[in-house]
C-alpha cells in the first residue's frame, strides 16, 4: 500500500466530524487536501494556535491508512494537558487545525508481510493498532492475527463495536479489563501479566511480529514480559505515550 513521502511542512486541515466515544474520548475526522496518505501504524504532529499566537504541538496516532485526504484520530483526554482537553471538549466541525506527517516507519504493518501478527493495546494505544487491523482486513490476509486490548472498562474502550464486528477465523480479539469487567467476562478485572500473555499471545515458537502500544509503563512491562517468555526482542515493536 504505497503512499507519498512525509510532508515536512504544516498543512491546514478542517475538522469534518466529531464523534463522542464516552465522556473523555472522541473520534475526530480531519480533511487535509494535501495530505500524502499514511501507512498503518504511523502518527502525525498536530498544532493548535491560540488567538494570542501561543502554539502547542502534540503527536497523535492515526487510525486511518492509505492514500486519502481524510485523517482519522481518536483522542483520549489527558486532564492536565494543553491539547487533548480542547480536542475532546471544544473542537467542532469546521474548526481549523495544522498537521504534519506522517511520521514513523518502524511501527507499521505492510500487506506484503506474511508473519503471524500479535497486537497488544493499552487504553488509547489501540489507535495505531486500529489502522493495522483495518489494513489487515482490507488486504484479506490469512496469516494468524490477534489483538489483546487492555482497558479500564468496556465503556472506556475505543472502537469496541467495530473490533467485535471484525472477529472471525483470521482475527482473534481478547479483552483484559483492569477495573470493571462486563457480566460473563472470562476473568475478573486485572492487569495484563505473564499468565495472560503466556496463555493468549501467539506462541514464540511461531515467531510472531508483536506490536505493543500504550502508556510507557504498560509498554515496558508487556515488552519485558514477552521477552522473558521467549519472544525475540527484535520482533517486539513498541510505541508509547505519556503526558507532556
Amino acid at each position: 500500500m504505497p503512499v507519498a513521502s512525509r510532508v515536512s511542512t504544516w498543512l491546514v486541515g478542517t475538522v469534518s466530524t466529531v464523534q463522542p466515544v464516552n465522556e473523555h474520548a472522541r473520534v475526530i475526522m480531519i480533511e487535509v487536501p494535501d495530505w500524502p496518505g499514511s501507512l498503518p501504524g504511523q502518527h502525525l504532529d498536530l498544532r493548535l494556535t491560540a488567538e494570542d499566537g501561543y502554539q502547542a504541538v502534540r503527536s497523535y496516532s492515526i487510525a486511518s491508512f492509505g492514500p486519502a485526504s481524510r485523517v482519522e484520530l481518536a483522542v483520549d483526554e489527558f486532564p492536565e494537558g494543553e491539547v487533548s482537553p480542547y480536542l475532546v471538549r471544544e473542537v467542532r466541525p469546521g474548526d481549523l487545525v495544522e498537521v504534519r506527517g506522517p511520521i514513523g516507519r518502524y511501527f507499521v504493518w505492510s500487506s506484503d508481510q506474511s508473519d503471524p501478527v500479535q497486537l497488544i493495546a493499552g487504553g488509547s494505544g489501540i489507535v495505531p493498532l486500529m489502522a493495522i487491523v483495518r489494513a489487515h482486513r482490507a488486504a484479506g490476509s490469512a496469516a494468524p492475527f490477534r489483538l489483546i486490548y487492555s482497558v479500564r472498562s468496556r465503556a472506556d474502550a475505543l472502537y469496541a463495536d467495530e473490533l467485535e464486528s471484525l472477529v472471525d477465523e483470521h482475527f482473534g480479539l481478547e479483552w483484559v479489563y483492569t477495573r470493571r469487567a462486563p457480566d460473563g467476562a472470562p476473568r475478573r478485572p486485572r492487569r495484563i501479566d505473564a499468565e495472560i500473555l503466556a496463555s493468549v499471545v501467539i506462541a514464540p515458537t511461531e515467531r510472531p511480529l508483536v506490536y505493543v502500544c500504550g502508556p510507557t509503563g504498560f509498554v515496558e512491562t508487556v515488552a519485558g514480559t514477552l521477552v522473558a517468555l521467549g519472544h525475540e526482542a527484535d520482533r517486539v515493536r513498541t510505541e508509547r505515550f505519556g503526558g507532556a
